[in-house]
């Protein structure tokens, strides 16, 4: 859970704020007039964010590519079936 700090406070200590999120891996919100405005977090966070994001757009072109032939009717239509059969699984598992 991230801490929440105004910017103010972060100002007065950046030092102590980023040996925090280096060494005991902390997250921050620095907010202004309440307003959230900036995250810090672990570089190491960041990175890995960004390796996900790049493995799902990577995914998603990959479908894209499968599927250059289908029509979008036929997706949606695909799409809608496998939405109604995972809800009418969870109804059956909840009751």
């Amino acid at each position: 859970m991230a801490k929440k700090i105004n910017a103010l406070k972060a100002r007065q200590h950046l030092g102590q704020l980023l040996e925090d999120v280096c060494y005991q891996n902390e997250q921050y919100v620095i907010e202004r007039a309440g307003k959230p405005m900036a995250a810090v977090v672990p570089v190491w966070q960041l990175e890995e964010r960004a390796k996900r994001r790049e493995r799902l757009f990577a995914t998603v072109d990959d479908i894209r590519q499968k599927n250059k032939r289908v029509t979008p009717q036929i997706i949606e239509r695909e799409v809608a079936e496998a939405v109604k059969a995972v809800r009418a699984q969870a109804q059956r598992n909840n009751a």
